[in-house]
């Protein structure tokens, strides 16, 4: 059984995330801030059928995640909440927090595994960031760019990570159903959200989290290696 780590498994694309690789039989190790409970930390890995450990900073993390076995595939899920404000009226105090939670969390994570995956000369990494850079939105320049960031940063750890046999993409989201970004009271419940998305999205519906799961199993699973260093939209066919 292959073991994969999921970062911030209850939050953006995690639950879908988690519930495709577990139906596809991996072994799955999930962190979330949330886990630093014991008692939330025991009910999820109960209730998913998978492992949940108590770290939450990077350095731990590695530590808690390299005890438990060769670990060889990833899915750095990160997540802050996206508060609209105009360019003139963002604090760096809220950019540096995004920063921190968008890019630097899966960089160090990256920093701290890659050693081991080119000793095992074998790996997949997936980087789920986010296409609002395809069609930037006033009010969210912050996720816009640090998204496309992390995006960037991707790339150039698949160049590195490649000759070692290690696969490295993105999938960037856009209308992807999740409590977070968006939420089922608004824009499934909502007629009027609803009709939002039919006009915004070709498809005309939100992204279910079990078709985002399947896409990412596809990436971890090693049926394609030669696939690496990609950025894949997933957005229902926007912006057009």
């Amino acid at each position: 059984m292959s073991s994969i780590f999921v970062t911030n498994a209850t939050q953006y694309t995690g639950p879908g995330v988690v519930r495709a690789l577990v139906a596809h039989n991996y072994h799955v190790i999930c962190h979330d801030p949330s886990f630093a409970d014991k008692g939330v930390r025991e009910d999820f890995a109960l209730a998913t059928k998978t492992y949940a450990i108590a770290a939450q900073s990077p350095d731990n993390i590695y530590k808690e995640v390299s005890s438990i076995g060769d670990v060889d595939k990833f899915v750095f899920n990160d997540t802050h909440p996206n508060t609209a404000a105009l360019i003139e009226d963002i604090d760096v105090e809220s950019f540096n927090a995004a920063f921190q939670a968008l890019l630097v969390f899966p960089f160090r994570l990256s920093q701290l595994f890659l050693p081991d995956l080119k000793i095992l000369k074998r790996g997949a990494i997936v980087f789920i960031t986010s296409a609002r850079q395809l069609k930037p939105e006033p009010g969210f320049a912050v996720a816009t760019s640090i998204r496309a960031g992390a995006t960037a940063f991707a790339s150039a750890l698949a160049t590195e990570a490649a000759p070692f046999d290690i696969q490295v993409n993105t999938i960037q989201p856009n209308y992807l159903y999740s409590e977070l970004y968006y939420p089922k009271a608004k824009y499934v419940d909502d007629p009027a959200g609803r009709t939002e998305i039919e006009k915004t999205v070709p498809v005309g519906r939100l992204g279910t989290p079990e078709e985002f799961g399947e896409l990412v199993e596809f990436f971890v699973s090693g049926r394609s290696p030669f696939t690496t260093g990609q950025e894949i939209n997933f957005t229902g066919g926007w912006p057009k």
